[in-house]
């Protein structure tokens, strides 16, 4: 953690009375349960399932409207706005690693209302500045582009609307930025549930208001922006909500800008932007490295495949973000016994979960492909792919909860330092894998990788991260 973040941490608090155990059960020093531990449980427990709740509601909405979006828009002006989509997801940098930064530090907060409006005044204000900045830009560069021609646009009506499309859709992204920050401000103060019913509601109001405009025939820009811009105004109204009416007494406002607070948050945050850099790198370098050896129509149905097992980091990240603040928070009070307690518990939770999942897409993974896409040659995936990327997702989820605990005190270096070695070995081995024993070797190859850097890593971060807190 950097020293800015190191001084808004308060000094630990005192240990809440410890409860009997149960007759009969016997408990080693450190490990018996407080009513906090026990209030902490049930917190990890509800947020994960209104997390879920709230994701499966999220990943159903488009599936709901993409139909309907299709046969209104038409394919070209549909094709764009995909398009377009895509680039403002490939810009998941724009936050600066800030939103994980505030999630963490926040978490160590707790008990100081006026810091943490310090905290958050000082990130809404950064973010707010980088959000203006890209809106400027927006407004620049948005008329001197030919985005027709970049998007291979032949309708001219479509091609008309090309510019006001791609401000529509980076502007809404641009203006998502700071608003989005009310997400991690609620998940670190252990208000899951609020949090993930508004997104819930964002989700199915968008829905709502995208079949709304299509059954009104209104302007296809207007079924646009009903879509992209139901998150943002759902973030807006949350933050109005939750700062002005409900949490008055840690709101957020321009006084409490800290200058000091603002470059430890940009900090850390940058900490985590570089970390997040290095891994996404790491774990995309598949599909290219296929399209090189193997060609590009094998490159495309490993992707498709990859996607179906893509459930799994899903499953993995909506538990780890319910997660990472609650181990935050512990180890500040140093209850070291219970973060332990809950990490070996999660591991479990992970690997029978992801092992279950993995062994049901192994054993009918071809099938659900042809439902799904079809067209693929299931002699081109064989099984043994699907052994091999059932088994990755495995060992990415059951070191993930000793990754949450470094994330949760900014204890990122050995992490950096795993995937750092991870890319360069992984690539090698991929390459050579690929070469030698085809599609199947590449999941292999990333295995032996993983367990060989990134396993030493996460397990020497973790004790690190446990010791600092044992000492608080």
């Amino acid at each position: 953690m950097t020293r800015a973040a190191s001084r808004a941490v308060p000094e630990p608090l005192a240990r809440v009375p410890v409860a009997a155990p149960p007759t009969g059960i016997t408990l080693a020093p450190g490990e018996r349960p407080s009513a906090a531990s026990k209030d902490r449980d049930r917190s990890v427990t509800v947020g994960i399932a209104a997390a879920m709740v709230a994701k499966g509601i999220g990943l159903a909405a488009p599936l709901v409207i993409t139909p309907a979006c299709f046969r209104f828009l038409g394919d070209q002006r549909y094709g764009l706005w995909m398009a377009v989509t895509a680039l403002t997801g490939m810009a998941w940098f724009a936050d600066l690693g800030l939103g994980n930064g505030l999630l963490t530090r926040l978490s160590h907060l707790a008990d100081d209302p006026k810091q943490q409006a310090r905290e958050v005044s000082s990130a809404f204000a950064t973010l707010g500045v980088v959000a203006l900045a890209l809106l400027t830009g927006l407004v620049l560069v948005v008329p001197v582009v030919s985005w027709a021609g970049l998007f291979n646009v032949t309708d001219p009506g479509v091609a008309a609307e090309a510019p006001s499309l791609v401000l529509l859709c980076f502007g809404a992204f641009a203006v998502n930025i700071p608003l989005s920050l009310v997400q991690r401000v609620q998940y670190a103060r252990g208000q899951v549930v609020q949090s993930n019913i508004w997104q819930s509601a964002g989700a199915l109001s968008g829905m709502a208001a995208v079949l709304g405009a299509i059954a009104a025939g209104w302007r296809p820009l207007a079924v646009i922006a009903c879509a992209v811009l139901a998150v943002p105004v759902t973030n807006l109204l949350n933050c109005v909500t939750y700062f002005w009416l409900q949490d008055r007494g840690r709101r957020p406002g321009p006084k409490l800008v800290h200058r000091a607070t603002a470059v430890g948050l940009l900090r850390l945050g940058l900490r985590f932007f570089a970390l997040t850099t290095m891994s996404a790198i790491a774990l995309n370098v598949d599909s290219p490295l296929v399209a090189n050896v193997l060609g590009a129509t094998t490159a495309a149905h490993y992707a498709v495949v990859g996607k179906l097992f893509g459930v799994l980091s899903i499953f993995v990240g909506l538990v780890g973000m319910t997660v990472w603040p609650v181990n935050g928070a512990a180890l500040a009070r140093g209850e070291v016994a219970w973060v332990r307690r809950n990490t070996r518990r999660m591991v479990l939770l992970y690997g029978g979960i992801v092992g279950a999942v993995g062994v049901v897409l192994v054993g009918y993974g071809h099938r659900l492909i042809d439902l799904w896409v079809g067209g693929i040659d299931r002699t081109e995936i064989p099984v043994a792919v699907l052994v091999g990327l059932a088994s990755w997702s495995l060992l990415i989820a059951v070191t993930s909860p000793l990754i949450l605990v470094q994330n949760s005190i900014g204890l990122l270096r050995p992490q950096f330092v795993g995937w750092a070695a991870f890319l360069l070995l992984a690539t090698a081995l991929k390459v050579w894998a690929l070469r030698r024993f085809g599609l199947a070797g590449l999941p292999v190859a990333a295995c032996v990788a993983y367990v060989l850097t990134m396993w030493p890593a996460v397990f020497v971060g973790y004790r690190r991260a446990v010791t600092r807190g044992a000492s608080t």
